[in-house]
């Protein structure tokens, strides 16, 4: 894949996987959380149940997710400030300021930390999912588009 394209912590999981794939020649992220602990924060009240009983269902963003004790070892030895700065991939940031789930200080995080060639597009008065508004989408669907064609 010479394109990689996360939302959420899919896209905090992009910008780890890009520097493990030579192919890889562009990130963009949606929303994205600029280190792992945003995500675990997220099922705090479940770590003992999953650490006593390896596993628990826990609600992010309206939706069950099943997380194991493996996921939480696998996050924790993440250096995802380092997957950052060290990119070296064109990056494309999209966030929305309005974001209720993951703030728009992550976006500014990544941006400040990552090398250029890297852009950052706002998403006005969109929501985490982009589901508010089907614009939203769409908006980022083109913006994205139009912006990867100069990378692959």
């Amino acid at each position: 894949p010479s394109l990689f394209i996360g939302h959420s912590f899919g896209g905090t999981a992009a910008l780890q996987a890009a520097g493990d794939i030579p192919e890889c020649k562009a990130v963009a992220t949606i929303g994205a959380p600029c280190d792992t602990q945003h995500i675990v924060h997220q099922f705090a009240d479940r770590l003992e149940e999953i650490e006593q009983e390896g596993e628990a269902q826990v609600m992010l963003a309206g939706r069950p997710f099943t997380i194991k004790e493996q996921f939480l070892d696998d996050v924790a030895n993440q250096d995802i400030e380092s997957a950052i700065a060290n990119l070296s991939r064109a990056l494309m940031i999209f966030h929305s300021p309005q974001d209720k789930v993951v703030s728009i200080k992550n976006a500014s995080h990544i941006y400040v930390t990552a090398r250029h060639p890297k852009t950052y597009v706002s998403l006005d008065g969109a929501d985490h999912l982009l589901l508010r508004n089907p614009e939203d989408a769409v908006y980022v669907a083109k913006v994205l588009a139009a912006w990867s064609a100069r990378y692959i």
